[in-house]
């Protein structure tokens, strides 16, 4: 890991392909053991290719997985997929200290999503009744999250230049036939590097905003 300070955030990109289940643990290491004076982390990284099934998720929604490891995981939400090619920010944030509810944290991420494809001339949209980022209907980014002692971990994933194919072996997030799509088919010389820097940037200037 890599940190470096940003507006009172700490963001450490992890380089390569990290494996799920290590950085599981690691998240919810890091929520145990943080204090009041803790700083929030946002995480960023790649996961070699991985489906994982919420706490709630249901094994039905798992269509045909073949050779990809499945991994029951405590956040919300039903099942996705990660892979090489996804944008993966974790958001370890004591929600009390910064005066945000769960709902309120879903809007500000999706918000820092919309403004990055906004980046790119590319309109996201949110959907009432499924939380993530849409592009004309089709899911672009994932969003899961878990609660700890007011403190929030797991994230977003945002599809950049990955193969969607895995998607198909899922009903995504629990929706048979959800459409899902990703920056390089609206940007082809989209980069990974880019769009990590990017969503950053949104994601500090929203979550870093004062609190009316």
């Amino acid at each position: 890991m890599h940190p470096r300070a940003a507006t009172g955030f700490v963001i450490e990109r992890l380089e390569g392909l990290q494996a799920y289940q290590p950085t599981l643990e690691a998240m919810r290491a890091f929520t145990d053991q943080r204090g009041p004076a803790t700083r929030d982390h946002l995480w960023v990284l790649e996961h070699r290719p991985v489906f994982t099934l919420g706490q709630a998720g249901r094994p039905e929604h798992l269509l045909n997985p073949g050779a990809i490891p499945v991994v029951r995981t405590d956040r919300g939400g039903q099942v996705t997929y990660h892979g090489p090619g996804q944008l993966v920010v974790y958001v370890l944030l004591d929600l009390r200290r910064a005066g945000l509810g769960v709902k309120r944290l879903v809007e500000h991420l999706e918000q820092g999503v919309i403004l990055l494809l906004a980046s790119y001339g590319i309109q996201g949209e949110r959907r009432a009744d499924a939380p993530g980022v849409y592009v004309a209907g089709a899911k672009i980014a994932s969003l899961g999250l878990r609660i700890r002692n007011g403190c929030s971990y797991h994230g977003l994933a945002l599809n950049v230049a990955m193969d969607l194919e895995p998607f198909g072996r899922i009903n995504p997030c629990g929706y048979p036939g959800l459409a899902v799509t990703q920056m390089r088919d609206l940007v082809p010389s989209v980069s990974i590097a880019a769009v990590a820097s990017g969503v950053i940037e949104r994601l500090v200037e929203v979550l870093g905003a004062p609190r009316a």
